[in-house]
Parts: C-alpha cells; sequence; structure tokens
C-alpha cells in the first residue's frame, strides 16, 4: 500500500517543501539521515513523532521523483 498520504506541501511548513505529514520535518531530513547511514530505528528515537511508515513514505516519494521519462535528442 502507499504512504505518500503522508506527505505534504503547505507554503505555511517548512516554506512548502515536501514534508511529514504536516510535521516541521522535511522529506530531505529523512532522506539525508539515511543517506547518512542512520537505521530507521534511530530516526524514530531522534524523532518521536515519527512513524515506521513515514520513512517508508519518504522513500517513495524520492523513488517517484526519479522515475521520469528520458528524451534523447539524435
Amino acid at each position: 500500500m502507499s504512504e505518500l498520504y503522508r506527505i505534504t506541501f503547505d507554503p505555511q511548513i517548512c516554506s512548502g517543501r515536501p514534508s511529514i505529514r504536516g510535521l516541521r520535518i522535511r522529506v530531505k531530513d529523512v532522506l539525508e539521515l539515511l543517506a547518512s547511514g542512520a537505521d530507521q530505528d534511530e530516526i524514530l528515537a531522534d524523532y518521536p513523532l515519527l512513524e515506521p511508515e513515514d520513512i517508508t513514505a519518504a522513500l517513495e516519494y524520492a523513488a517517484r521523483q526519479t522515475d521520469h521519462t528520458v528524451l534523447r535528442v539524435a
């Protein structure tokens, strides 16, 4: 099941950047923590308002952002 409904966009929160459930935790922040080697349990301990599905949502959002049509010019 998709968790993308957890990603929100609100001009009043994080300047409209994608965030988790309207919290002031950006998708980018979660992705950077994962990229730096933090595991899910560490992130959840450091951000008690997050839920495991929020991390899944951040990863799903990032994956969909990279899935675009590639145009080749010959």
